[in-house]
């Protein structure tokens, strides 16, 4: 009886031993299962090292005469931001609407993912989110959206990861530099930019709390496209950094009022052909552009835009470029067409007749070589072999002297006077200006037959209120990379005497009587200190070149068809208005 007793135990403890074995191996098959699909997810993870250092083209950033921001070029993420450069209101109201306890839990938040859960079963939704900065770093790293448990694991071992190896304040910046706000452009930075027109190192409390207020859902609650429920919310992220000691009451009160919708950054465009030929001037100056720049520019802002505006409104359909440069050189504006957008061709680059504006490089000739403005020539017909170019609606003044022959732009005095002094003459004086290797040698060069660009022209004009001294226009004071490393810094070599005194006066009096009584009258304003009309072959191109006691500006205007623009355009007429709606 006692064995039987025991045979049935036996059994009895044989079957629950079975029983725990076979949940036990379940168990094992489970956890293994578990393991292999958690490994799997960890093996389709992208090299963590290639994320952290996500390649991108290098950014560049052009800055005006005042190191105030005209654009960026390449720019997808913004510049890198960080708790060190940033104001503290920046960052601390990101932690006090998002994550309080950023700096006390580690990558999972258990208090606010017990929180969320119950949240979501009271409103039986998905009301509330118990996601850190941490995880929700992973996930912006990622960039996925995706719901599926695969993902949720890979940012569980990827927040993991990142507590490891990084601190608090690397994992915030990551954060910062890394949410997507704005239309597909990526980091507060970018943010800033688009909604403020500055940078996030520049942002108010206000308008911290306005980006702070996106994170929740960037479109959502964007102060350009819901400015009302952005505004809300901000509100409510101000009242938080109060509670929490970030900031005083009366700073929160103060930045509440400061609340408003969000601007558009203004157009660029008019910046464009002036950023393009930076560009190329940045290349040569340091190679390859492989890291993030600064260019510090000459671009004078104020003027750029009165220059942009004048020129659009004046030429029709025609098309137009402008170029203005300070005594120096330094050019402080260009502006390459009517619009960017339709046509990207730079026309101050543009090689195109300049007619009658080439004209003061034979009076320099004239004026180094002992005559004076009061020298008296005679207008009569010129011809030379087969050349025989006639005057403007063919008068003739007869005895005349410099002054006059020059401010009504007669075409046979520069001709004769070329022929007393030779061809080469009148080339070496354009070569010391710096553009005579460009130029035929031929009588037609003389009345602006050669091509020469806008800037090449206006070059000229600059050297002679340069007071006869060299000029090699430029438009970059300095370049650094993004940690304020020099890399290139102008070095301005010691300028040349081109041109005596004596001849620089005379020609600067000769320059003046143009706009007082002679072709370029439209031109006059009381700051006006000179300047020349040119007009080429069947009204193709229209020029003129004037200085104010601040600038020298070159302006072209004409078809990029090359046909005539009708007789009733010449450098007298719209450029010449241009320039005096500009400077007036």
């Amino acid at each position: 009886m006692q064995n039987k007793d025991k045979k049935l135990k036996d059994k009895k403890l044989s079957f629950k031993a079975r029983v725990l074995a076979f949940f036990f191996n379940v168990f094992l098959i489970l956890v293994a299962g578990i393991g292999v699909y958690i490994f799997s997810v960890f093996l389709q993870m992208p090299s963590l090292d290639s994320i952290l250092h996500e390649t991108r083209e290098p950014v560049v950033v052009f800055l005006d005469e005042n190191g105030h921001e005209i654009r960026s070029m390449g720019r997808i993420m913004g510049m890198p931001v960080s708790v060190d450069n940033l104001p503290k209101h920046v960052w601390q109201s990101i932690i006090a609407i998002e994550d309080k306890r950023f700096f006390e839990h580690g990558p999972i938040s258990y208090r606010g993912t017990l929180r969320a859960m119950i949240v979501n079963l009271f409103h039986k939704r998905f009301a509330a989110g118990g996601s850190t900065i941490t995880q929700q770093t992973a996930k912006n790293i990622f960039l996925s959206r995706d719901k599926k448990i695969s993902r949720k694991i890979q940012e569980l071992i990827l927040s993991y990861w990142l507590e490891n190896r990084f601190n608090k304040n690397q994992i915030l910046d990551l954060y910062m530099n890394r949410i997507s706000l704005v239309g597909g452009l990526r980091g507060i930075d970018a943010a800033s930019n688009v909604l403020f027109g500055h940078g996030a190192n520049k942002m108010s409390l206000a308008e911290s709390v306005q980006i702070a207020a996106m994170l929740k859902a960037p479109t959502a609650y964007s102060p350009l496209k819901n400015p009302e429920r952005n505004i809300q919310r901000a509100r409510v992220i101000l009242v938080e950094m109060v509670k929490q000691g970030y900031v005083t009451l009366a700073d929160a009160q103060k930045a509440a009022k400061e609340l408003k919708p969000a601007s558009p950054k203004q157009d660029k465009n008019i910046y464009r052909y002036w950023t393009d030929f930076v560009l190329d001037e940045t290349e040569s100056r340091i190679g390859d552009i492989n890291k993030d720049l600064y260019v510090y520019t000459t671009m004078n802002t104020d003027l750029q835009k009165r220059v942009a505006a004048n020129l659009s409104k004046n030429i029709g359909e025609n098309q137009g470029a402008i170029v203005a440069m300070t005594r120096d050189g330094a050019i402080v504006s260009m502006v390459g067409g009517d619009d960017y957008q339709v046509s990207q061709f730079n026309r101050v680059l543009a090689p195109r007749q300049p007619g009658s504006s080439f004209k003061p490089v034979v009076y320099l000739v004239a004026l180094e070589n002992g005559m004076t403005p009061e020298s008296y020539v005679n207008d009569s017909p010129f011809s030379i072999g087969d050349y025989n170019p006639k005057n403007y609606n063919e008068h003739y003044y007869g005895g005349i002297n410099l002054a006059t022959a020059f401010a009504k732009s007669v075409n046979s005095v520069p001709l004769k006077l070329t022929k007393e002094y030779g061809i080469d003459t009148v080339l070496n004086m354009a070569s010391r200006l710096g553009v005579g290797n460009k130029l035929r040698r031929e009588y037609s060069t003389v009345l602006g037959a050669s091509e020469m660009t806008l800037l090449d022209l206006t070059t000229i004009y600059t050297v002679i209120w340069n007071d006869g001294k060299s000029v090699r226009p430029y438009s970059i004071n300095k370049i650094t990379d993004s940690k304020g490393n020099i890399l290139y810094e102008r070095n301005p070599s010691e300028e040349i005497k081109i041109l005596s005194d004596t001849t620089v006066g005379y020609m600067k009096d000769m320059l003046y009587e143009v706009v007082i009584k002679g072709t370029g009258k439209k031109a006059y304003t009381s700051n006006v200190l000179g300047g020349k009309t040119g007009t080429s072959n069947d009204n193709r191109d229209a020029w003129f070149v004037g200085a104010t006691p601040n600038y020298i500006m070159g302006i072209w205007v004409g078809r990029d068809d090359n046909k005539s623009m009708g007789s009733k355009v010449t450098g007298g007429t719209i450029p010449a208005t241009i320039f005096h709606e500009i400077v007036k």
